[in-house]
């Protein structure tokens, strides 16, 4: 896999160490056992998978090459170019401005950006709309088009089965970039509806059993389907795609279950299920699947707590919490500045959409066992910061460097 040019502020020597010696010893990545570092009264569970992605690190690399290589003129971004506040407050601060904000409201007026300036797309792509705008404008859109290749596979694929004459149902957050762009790019070639859960593939279900209206289907997804789109026509035949970030079982649940409601209607078979189902298979990126299958091998071994970090408006990273939380206390922060001390964090917490104080979140027990991990769009030198904050509270037997010398050790043994 290519090597990115990422810059040092976002590297760590001890979680970069660890994911290499992971990565010499498990080449075709079937062990999804955490990496274990016992320090004597703490001990952390790292996941097997977790930070940056092929994507992320493509984006970042493209945008700091722009930056370099344009000193003296206006950059900007369309909007965040991947969620994590510390890269993007280092883009700010080295000048770069966002034209949008995350949910696609103006920052910056168009009319103020011209064929001099330099406009960099962010990692979940663009829409069709504003890829015409800015060449309207002189702007070469893929001059600086840092869009992850496995969302321009979703893409792809969307146009693939949209051209077999099937309407592309996306599984997706609505107002999130990828989702946004997904759909501009989807409706070019087909009838286009974005659901982002089961509970809105059942209330799809009641249109393709025609239990209720064209108008009742307007208001409920309002706002989420193509132009034209008639309930009563282009729900005969589907096809699922999804944003890349969501939970892959949640992707599969509903592409089984519209399958099903498909199958019982036209009363289908195996012979003929295509000519009402496309098999789209599943869509998520590769570092969606790993991170979260590591997930779900991490929290089964024996912990105190979960700690998971990354931007609070990061999807994938979301899911990573959600998982976790099902089973033991989880925090999920942005952060070792949320770690405000040995008793006090301060956590988002994805029900409320707040960010709220807990203490006693470190139980009082002779050895802490910690869960470790992040999202694909979080630096390794973040989740560095936050294990070398939660040591400091400790009396311990060993350095993060010994222990991770140890491994490399063994490892070679």
């Amino acid at each position: 896999m290519k090597q990115f040019e990422i810059p040092e502020i976002y590297k760590s020597g001890i979680i970069g160490k660890i994911k290499n010696i992971r990565k010499s010893n498990d080449k075709l990545k079937k062990d999804f056992t955490p990496t274990i570092l016992d320090f004597g009264s703490v001990r952390f569970l790292i996941a097997r998978h977790f930070g940056f992605c092929y994507g992320v690190e493509n984006a970042i690399e493209i945008a700091y090459k722009a930056i370099n290589e344009n000193k003296g003129k206006n950059i900007f971004l369309l909007s965040e170019m991947i969620h994590n506040p510390e890269v993007n407050e280092d883009l700010l601060s080295r000048g770069v401005k966002f034209i949008m904000n995350t949910k696609g409201n103006q920052n910056i007026p168009w009319e103020q950006i011209n064929k001099k300036d330099v406009v960099i797309v962010p990692a979940f792509g663009t829409t069709i709309e504003i890829q015409n705008l800015l060449s309207e404008k002189g702007i070469d859109p893929y001059q600086f088009d840092t869009t992850c290749p496995f969302v321009e596979k979703v893409w792809k694929r969307a146009s693939q089965i949209g051209q077999q004459e099937y309407t592309i149902v996306i599984h997706g957050k609505p107002n999130h970039e990828e989702t946004r762009a997904t759909f501009s790019h989807s409706k070019e070639n087909a009838p286009t509806i974005v659901i982002k859960n089961i509970d809105e593939a059942i209330e799809l279900s009641s249109f393709i059993k025609g239990e209720k209206s064209s108008d009742e289907f307007r208001k409920i997804f309002s706002g989420r389907y193509s132009a034209g789109f008639d309930p009563g026509i282009h729900l005969k035949r589907l096809g699922v795609v999804n944003q890349t970030t969501m939970l892959a079982s949640e992707t599969q649940g509903i592409s089984d279950y519209l399958k099903k409601v498909l199958v019982a209607h036209y009363q289908l078979n195996t012979t003929n299920i295509a000519d009402h189902f496309a098999d789209t298979r599943d869509t998520l990126c590769y570092a969606t699947n790993d991170n979260q299958n590591a997930t779900l091998v991490l929290i089964k071994n024996k912990a105190d707590l979960a700690i998971v970090a990354g931007g609070y408006n990061s999807s994938n990273t979301s899911h990573l919490v959600e998982l976790c939380e099902e089973v033991l206390p989880t925090y999920f922060i942005e952060s070792a500045e949320k770690i405000v001390d040995k008793n006090r964090i301060l956590h988002f917490d994805l029900h409320s959409k707040i960010e709220k104080e807990t203490t006693g979140y470190l139980p009082d027990t002779e050895k802490v066992n910690i869960i470790l991990t992040c999202g694909a769009s979080c630096p390794d030198s973040v989740v560095e910061g936050i294990m070398i904050k939660i040591l400091s509270y400790f009396e311990t037997e060993s350095t993060p460097e010994i222990l991770v010398e140890s491994l490399n050790i063994m490892a070679n043994y």
